[in-house]
């Protein structure tokens, strides 16, 4: 591994931090979509230029999802209009954006318009967003220059051991790989069952819903976002009264369901929403009802997709 210098860059004054390290000054914990918000910018311009990088690669990318933990509102397009499409094409783990386009990721992070993700470029450079306007980079480099240069905009760069929003891999995440073998499972089950499910999340927080068939399977994977997370379920139910009747009395559920044009929506639904929740779906033409939490979630299959060389990079 090469060295690592990490440095918090924060707007709060390290004078006045109590004997705990806890901010006591008067510093908002939200942007001010001004001039600090630009400087904030601008200095991590600067340890990326002093660390020769023009380039970052999106990874572990995430949308606001059921709760919203963010200290300013969440809204529409998650703080990525105009850098991605409405579908958010180009926003996916292993994505390589431009400087200037990073930069506005970091924006909407600082804003907590919804979006996060790291980003990262290799073992040279690499930044993350925390809560309250915390702000880590890591270089290769120290980047005094960087460093000085952050100190004049206002802000305050802390040499740190470690960014507390790096990567963590104690715990096994998806290792099994969407290749052929896959692929082969998912056909033979669908020969048997007819039909089957496909939840593809993109991002975290985020799903698209095919109804598999033998006929389009090959379709649908053509079209899938790279790096996705595929589960495979049990086909939707055409009694959607039925599904409705099977809610349980307490707790909460992610319920799917079809429209009659063929849109496939889901949502999350505690015992207080089941009313509202049969207003929504009035004329839904098929549904079912999958487990909030992953360990009660057993699907029929489950993988992620690898990369072009046949090496799996998402980390879910």
């Amino acid at each position: 591994m090469p060295p690592s210098f990490v440095h918090r860059i924060t707007k709060y004054d390290p004078a006045d931090r109590d004997e705990r390290g806890h901010y006591t000054g008067a510093e908002n914990t939200v942007s001010d979509h001004g001039p600090v918000e630009a400087a904030y910018l601008t200095a991590i311009a600067a340890f990326a230029e002093a660390s020769g990088v023009d380039r970052l690669e999106i990874r572990d990318p995430e949308v606001t999802g059921f709760v919203h933990f963010g200290l300013e509102p969440p809204v529409e397009g998650h703080g990525l209009h105009g850098l991605f499409p409405p579908d958010l094409a180009g926003y996916h783990d292993g994505a390589e954006v431009s400087l200037p386009v990073a930069l506005e990721l970091v924006r909407a992070m600082l804003r907590d318009h919804g979006a996060w993700c790291r980003l990262e470029a290799g073992g040279v450079f690499t930044v993350h967003v925390g809560w309250d306007q915390y702000v880590y980079v890591r270089s290769d480099r120290p980047c005094a220059e960087a460093v000085a240069r952050t100190r004049e905009l206002g802000l305050f760069p802390e040499a740190m051991a470690a960014s507390p929003y790096a990567a963590q891999f104690d715990e096994p995440g998806v290792t099994e790989a969407a290749d052929e073998n896959f692929w082969e499972r998912v056909r033979t089950t669908l020969d048997s069952r007819q039909t089957a499910l496909l939840e593809e999340a993109y991002v975290r927080n985020a799903a698209r819903w095919h109804r598999l068939t033998t006929e389009n399977l090959d379709v649908v994977r053509a079209g899938l976002s790279p790096r996705a997370l595929l589960t495979v379920w049990p086909d939707l139910t055409p009694d959607v009264g039925a599904v409705l009747a099977s809610l349980p009395e307490e707790g909460s559920v992610e319920f799917v369901w079809e429209a009659q044009d063929g849109t496939i929506s889901h949502v999350a639904v505690d015992d207080t929403e089941y009313q509202e929740l049969a207003v929504l779906v009035a004329g839904a033409q098929a549904a079912c009802v999958l487990p909030m939490y992953l360990d009660e979630r057993h699907p029929l299959h489950r993988a992620a997709l690898p990369d072009s060389d046949g090496v799996l990079r998402a980390r879910w």
